[in-house]
């Protein structure tokens, strides 16, 4: 089943932005696509109106209670001009997933993915095709239900607004570099039980404490510590992170903690293809002190939508700076970067069957 949504254009198109400084968030599209929820009726009126403020009532729930969730894609514009989306299933699989664990209503998948393509068609225009661009997707869910009682709110809305964005890291934009990463062991993301595998507000809200910490030790994002223990390498603030020591690459278990990233699953993939051996398990960052020192540990990167591959040149840890591979980019986190970026622009074959085109 397909389905079409009514579009409302807007009178005031905006200018577009220089694509040579974009940044990451500042350049919002022309149009947005919102649908409501109420129980005993569902999700209805999906609809493509112009970008606009959202009118909430001070009582919504969203705005006391956090009921929220998001999600984060990219599309890409090809050297032919077609539109590439990147594994758009797993994401409107893992908004389900988010969405139990905060009570929202599921979403028809396929409605998820048709809507996402209707307001990407809807502005195309805005897809940028500077070298290193993209136009960044956020789907996300609140409840506007007017209450102040704990409960799972019974009208919801279901938006997605686009950005036309640049390199993540300002670090990236002339190319890959090893970034500078903390290593934070007195705050916790997420533990077990908790809504570490659901993408919600909270818990890069809840973040923001070590970010700021990360920042004024010179580092640009925080590299996450198990809550039971303190020592277990789990996440980087917005990606999943690898390890490779000796000729095994590592990563955390999904354990309920961490995000199921769609690049850490990606990237586990296209590793195992090539013939690397890849664990999911715990690594203390002892151990990844200890593999820089011997001389094993040879690299590590982040994976993210919204960084594809940001290789990690040092972690500072206790005031201590682990150095791998010399802070420089390794050879597979490069390899990786070119594959799945190569993949999304059109510059290299999909051979996984990953890329959804826009017709």
């Amino acid at each position: 089943m397909s389905y079409t949504f009514p579009v409302t254009r807007t009178s005031h198109p905006k200018p577009k932005p220089d694509q040579t400084n974009l940044g990451f968030g500042k350049y919002f599209t022309d149009h947005m696509f919102m649908m409501d929820y109420d129980e005993g009726q569902g999700w209805h009126d999906g609809r493509i109106v112009p970008y606009g403020p959202l009118s909430l009532d001070p009582g919504s729930a969203v705005l006391h209670y956090a009921q929220m969730m998001f999600e984060g894609m990219k599309a890409y514009l090809t050297p032919e001009g077609k539109i590439n989306l990147f594994r758009p299933y797993m994401n409107a699989a893992r908004i389900n997933r988010s969405g139990e664990r905060m009570c929202f209503p599921p979403l028809d998948e396929g409605l998820f993915v048709d809507a996402v393509k209707a307001i990407v068609r809807e502005d195309a225009d805005w897809v940028p095709s500077h070298p290193g661009t993209a136009l960044y997707i956020r789907p996300y869910m609140i409840a506007d239900e007017v209450s102040f009682s704990v409960e799972p709110a019974k009208h919801c809305l279901f938006i997605i607004i686009l950005c036309a964005v640049g390199a993540y890291y300002d670090i990236n934009r002339g190319g890959l570099t090893g970034s500078h990463i903390y290593v934070e062991d007195e705050y916790i993301r997420a533990a077990k039980g908790g809504t570490g595998f659901a993408k919600c507000g909270g818990n890069y809200g809840g973040g923001m404490r070590a970010t700021k910490k990360a920042l004024e030790n010179g580092c640009k994002e925080v590299l996450w510590l198990d809550a039971h223990e303190h020592k277990y390498v789990e996440e980087v603030g917005t990606s999943n992170a690898f390890f490779m020591i000796g000729n095994e690459v590592i990563t955390a278990p999904l354990g309920g903690s961490i995000l199921p990233g769609v690049t850490r699953d990606s990237t586990i993939t296209l590793l195992r293809k090539w013939g690397y051996t890849v664990h999911e398990r715990l690594l203390s960052i002892d151990e990844i002190e200890a593999a820089s020192k011997d001389g094993t540990l040879k690299e590590a990167w982040a994976t993210g939508t919204a960084c594809v591959i940001s290789p990690i040149g040092y972690l500072k840890y206790k005031g201590r700076d682990i150095v791998v591979n010399g802070g420089g980019v390794g050879e597979l986190s490069q390899r990786l970067y070119d594959t799945l970026y190569g993949m999304q622009t059109g510059t290299r074959p999909d051979d996984m069957g990953w890329i959804v085109q826009l017709g």
